[in-house]
């Protein structure tokens, strides 16, 4: 009575493709409180208070606004960033960005018109945790 057909699903996947980019987006609008992790790349349009860890590239877009810290191997700010950054290799700041932040990186790249306040370490000495002198009891 009904025309149904049914759909072979066999060559439709849920996986990656090889050569595939995948990243993780928050959208204008939207705002996480807490601590992000993402294994692939991530793109901040929103606002996210609190904490990224991130083994790709953190890119905070035009409207994006983090306030806490970054921990990533490359990042490119855009937007506006409040708190602190660990950049493994590369921190491109953006003629847009607005920076307030205490930032270690191995190479840091400013454009005209971006705004940077804070402090800045560079070098290979800063991807290497530093030891912490023994507190007196």
């Amino acid at each position: 009575m009904f025309n149904s057909k049914i759909q072979d699903n066999t060559n439709m996947t849920t996986q990656p493709q090889p050569g595939s980019a995948q990243f993780n987006a928050l959208t204008a609008g939207s705002k996480i409180i807490g601590t992000v992790i993402a294994d692939n790349d991530i793109h901040v349009d929103g606002t996210i208070e609190g904490e990224i860890k991130c083994t790709g590239k953190v890119v905070i877009g035009e409207n994006g606004f983090v306030k806490g810290t970054i921990t990533c191997q490359n990042a490119d700010i855009q937007g506006k960033l409040e708190g602190k950054i660990d950049v493994k290799q590369t921190l491109s700041l953006r003629a847009s960005a607005h920076l307030q932040a205490e930032v270690n990186t191995q190479v840091l790249i400013v454009e005209p018109n971006a705004v940077f306040n804070g402090t800045c370490n560079m070098g290979k000495s800063v991807a290497q945790p530093q030891p912490q002198p023994a507190q007196p009891k």
